[in-house]
């Protein structure tokens, strides 16, 4: 029995160490928590993000790098965040190459916490389930917030990213909607400036 015990602490141990030695070095201020990978040497490369002067960045499928806001790697998620809508335009920076995509061969998804807003939309958007009224929380967003500005007077709308919709891109396109941006968390009476912006993103964790 005791030799049985003895066993079972040095494989525990063992894990715990092997656990430890495989978790990323910071990046500037932010930890990297497993199974985040930074580098080859740690992590699960499966979870690749980026470390760019001292700065952690998620790479999407069409090679647009993201900044990495905040990780709460017990809940399996982190929050991006938004790409800017270019100055004096309703263009998103990331329009030309359609907006937010994940690589759906990786273990990352867009979670149902998020509420997307869309500007300089077609008409074609009406027929959609989304809120295109006047009452949509675009409008705030166009009128209170400097960087909606150059959306004032298009067609714009919102919605909250349910399971019903694809949970690995945010689509944005010239004859479509050409902007876009995120909150995380919203509740229809949170006052606008308590707006948490970001994408939220969640991960299946390592077998």
């Amino acid at each position: 029995m005791v030799a049985l015990l003895l066993l079972l602490l040095t494989v525990f141990h063992a894990v715990v160490n092997a656990s430890a030695f495989n978790v990323c070095s910071d990046c500037g201020d932010s930890a990297v928590p497993f199974p985040l990978s930074t580098n080859e040497n740690c992590g699960d490369r499966r979870y690749k993000v980026y470390c760019h002067n001292g700065k952690l960045e998620f790479l999407s499928a069409r090679g647009i790098y993201y900044e990495i806001l905040r990780i709460e790697a017990s809940a399996n998620k982190l929050v991006i965040s938004p790409p800017p809508i270019v100055k004096n335009t309703c263009f998103s920076s990331d329009v030309f190459e359609g907006g937010f995509l994940l690589d759906e061969s990786l273990p990352f998804n867009i979670s149902t916490h998020n509420t997307v807003m869309l500007f300089n939309c077609s008409d074609n958007i009406l027929q959609s389930p989304l809120n295109c009224s006047s009452n949509s929380i675009c409008r705030q967003f166009e009128e209170k917030v400097g960087e909606g500005s150059g959306c004032m007077g298009t067609l714009c709308c919102h919605y909250l990213k349910d399971s019903a919709m694809n949970s690995h891109k945010i689509r944005v396109r010239v004859g479509s909607c050409t902007a876009y941006t995120c909150l995380v968390g919203f509740k229809p009476d949170d006052p606008l400036e308590t707006w948490n912006y970001g994408i939220e993103l969640q991960w299946m964790p390592p077998n």
